[in-house]
């Protein structure tokens, strides 16, 4: 029974924690350089949009999901045999990395964009208003993938060191 668990902890960690991963990759390689190529109004118009679409239960199970997949998964390592340090690598990089960069970072962002009545915009309080808020948020982006793809990273060399006694 212990091993069943173990072996599902660690699966549903790689598999919650390479989905995050790979949403916030295909991200920064398709959406970023493709909002670039669009006006300022539509740009917050579209940012707008995808932030509220964004918040719902299958986001929510990935986002939040994996950093208490990782979390138990490092727990269960740690009287194991030695994979428990990528575990806790994997725990720490998507809680700090990934995680908190969105949390303190990301949404207070997304937040105040929100907030904005985008129709009582003037061009150039659109020009001012992206700038601020594209130039942040896309290099707060940009860390937060970098962690979640170590984290992925790190989850399966962990998982692939993970002893069978385990």
């Amino acid at each position: 029974m212990e091993t069943t668990i173990n072996t599902l902890t660690c699966f549903s960690s790689v598999v919650l924690t390479g989905l995050s991963a790979g949403l916030f990759y295909g991200w920064e390689f398709s959406v970023i350089p493709g909002t670039r190529q669009v006006g300022d109004a539509y740009y917050l118009y579209v940012m707008q949009s995808i932030n509220r679409a964004i918040l719902n239960p299958a986001f929510f199970l990935v986002f939040f999901g994996s950093p208490l997949a990782l979390a138990a998964a490092t727990l269960l390592q740690y009287r194991g045999d030695g994979s428990w340090g990528w575990w806790l690598a994997a725990t720490l990089l998507y809680l700090i990395g990934t995680f908190g960069v969105t949390a303190f970072g990301n949404v207070p962002l997304n937040e105040a964009l929100d907030a904005l009545d985008l129709a009582d915009l003037l061009p150039e309080e659109e020009a001012t208003t992206r700038k601020a808020y594209e130039s942040r948020w896309n290099r707060l982006h940009t860390v937060r993938t970098a962690a979640a793809v170590l984290s992925f990273a790190a989850a399966v060399v962990g998982a692939l060191t993970t002893g069978p006694h385990q």
